[in-house]
């Protein structure tokens, strides 16, 4: 148990004080999930340090603490990465991936490319396609959304169907932040989802699969239909509304049965 159990009110001081006192592998977790609940600025570095404690349940707090926290931890973040202790670069990876600041662009496609781990390189993939580019200057908006998508195209023929389906999912969330004056990349996406559910040999991939193209296809839609109507569509608005819907999500892991009960409900009033 940690202190605020007999403190209700603790000051930053004493939350970092027990993650430093922590004594077992419990207390640490308590420890760093009291710390991270507080979302203290200052505490940013200790909950990096927490990633590669070799201790599961205190990195996933942290990992929550940081995400909590937002962009502000984003270059301490990048800064501190280390590269001789992979856990903690892994549960860094994944931090990154879901703040979704496009200052780890390449961190993320580094990791989706060359990250022996299938669950790391998972997060890479579902972060490149949330990455929340209007955050870039606009010359830098389309090269950076080109390395995505020529980072993410053959992730869908990884050999571990959770990096394709997560594959899929950062397709979808790309293919909608893309600007229609991209038609090739668009097609690229089209033609690529579409081989996926022709041949992907996994249920659950081209069940994802079916309803990336019919969210994309809605959103395709959609814009047409106001271009049509003489009203020019806020291209800016319409992504920040995705990235704050994408914020406000807390994803599931893959492979979560409740991800498959929300797909195959999609998939079924689709069919009626």
């Amino acid at each position: 148990m940690t202190n605020t159990m007999t403190n209700p009110n603790p000051s930053a001081a004493d939350l970092i004080r027990a993650v430093e006192k922590a004594n077992s592998a419990q207390s640490l977790v308590d420890a760093v999930r009291d710390l991270a609940d507080a979302r203290i600025e200052s505490a940013s570095s200790l909950l990096i340090e927490a990633l590669g404690y070799n201790n599961p349940g205190a990195a996933v707090a942290a990992v929550d603490g940081l995400v909590a926290l937002g962009d502000v931890v984003v270059p301490t973040l990048l800064e501190q990465i280390d590269g001789y202790n992979y856990g903690a670069r892994a549960w860094a990876v994944r931090a990154l991936a879901s703040i979704g600041h496009p200052d780890a662009l390449e961190t993320l496609l580094h990791t989706l490319e060359t990250d022996f781990s299938m669950s790391v390189r998972r997060a890479a993939a579902r972060g490149l396609g949330m990455l929340r580019w209007q955050l870039l200057p606009e010359t830098e908006i389309e090269p950076a959304q080109s390395k995505a998508l020529a980072t993410l195209l053959p992730m869908t023929d990884d050999s571990e169907w959770i990096v394709r389906y997560a594959t899929v999912v950062g397709l979808q969330a790309l293919a909608i932040a893309i600007p229609p004056d991209h038609p090739d990349w668009h097609r690229k996406i089209h033609d690529r989802l579409s081989q996926m559910q022709a041949t992907d040999e996994s249920l659950a991939v081209r069940t994802r699969v079916k309803q990336a193209q019919a969210i994309i296809s809605q959103f395709i839609q959609e814009q047409s239909n106001q271009t049509d109507s003489s009203i020019s569509p806020d291209w800016q608005s319409i992504l920040d509304k995705v990235y704050r819907r994408k914020a406000s999500e807390r994803p599931l892991e893959e492979g979560d049965p409740r991800r498959f009960k929300s797909v195959v409900a999609t998939m079924s009033s689709s069919t009626n």
